[in-house]
């Protein structure tokens, strides 16, 4: 009876079974862990009290048309309902529910091609006032790297003999790249290697940062620049490259793809 207690599975409440599932990531040191909690603040309201199994293709339907009354984007609500997909098909092979029901996610908007100019990126790195804000700019810039990879970025793994950072990420399937130092994030490395006080290059209060989101956020309000999120920096070093006439191939390395066709499809 005890064992069957403990391994009795939650209830089929979406807001259980999405706790678990948010558990479970965390305890896997996944990055997709943070991206739930943050996708849950629309999710939670409208599918949290839902008995999973129950959801509809018409509750979908009722959830795109709330958000996007509310001025939310295609590619937004799609994510959010892929997010509420991934929970249930987690819960159903965990043996929590009987049955992932069918998410229809719906029409995903064109992938935005957001990037910012050379005078874009002084006046945003001008209103950065948090150190931590202003080294995850340069760094995210300097490397391409995913947000994730430079959160997760330690000091064992910046080679200042041979200007090289090792980035590394932990979602799954996504691209791994060792990129070179410029000149510019070698100083700004060494400068904050100087007085670092634990073993992430990005660091508050003596230990590593969850998000910069907001940060980036308030300086680009500062800066009266739109839509700056800590990708647009990865899209922006591809874009540069590209301009400069870096070849895709060398591009798709720098970004950790696998397959250069998915770079050339975005960046060509």
């Amino acid at each position: 009876r005890i064992i069957a207690e403990l391994d009795k599975p939650p209830s089929k409440l979406v807001s259980d079974l999405w706790a678990a599932c948010e558990q479970d990531k965390k305890d896997q040191r996944q990055a997709s862990a943070d991206n739930m909690k943050f996708h849950w603040k629309p999710i939670g309201p409208f599918f949290g009290k839902m008995d999973a199994e129950a959801i509809t293709i018409q509750d979908c339907r009722d959830y795109r048309a709330k958000r996007a009354a509310e001025g939310r984007a295609d590619s937004t609500i799609a994510t959010e309902l892929k997010h509420l997909r991934l929970t249930l098909n987690w819960a159903a092979k965990n043996r929590h529910i009987t049955k992932a029901p069918f998410i229809e996610v719906g029409p995903e908007s064109d992938p935005r091609d957001r990037h910012l100019t050379k005078a874009e990126m002084r006046k945003l790195k001008d209103a950065a006032h948090a150190p931590h804000i202003k080294l995850a700019i340069e760094l995210l810039l300097a490397t391409a790297g995913r947000i994730s990879a430079c959160l997760e970025l330690t000091w064992d793994r910046v080679d200042f003999d041979r200007n090289k950072i090792q980035l590394n990420t932990s979602e799954r399937g996504k691209g791994r790249a060792i990129v070179p130092m410029t000149d510019r994030i070698k100083e700004e490395l060494r400068a904050a290697f100087e007085v670092r006080s634990c073993d992430y290059v990005i660091e508050y209060s003596s230990g590593p940062v969850k998000s910069v989101r907001k940060g980036i956020g308030n300086a680009a309000t500062r800066a009266k620049l739109d839509e700056v999120t800590p990708h647009v920096f990865r899209h922006t070093a591809a874009v540069w490259m590209a301009e400069a006439g870096e070849s895709m191939e060398e591009i798709a390395q720098f970004l950790g793809h696998r397959d250069v066709s998915v770079t050339r499809s975005v960046y060509a």
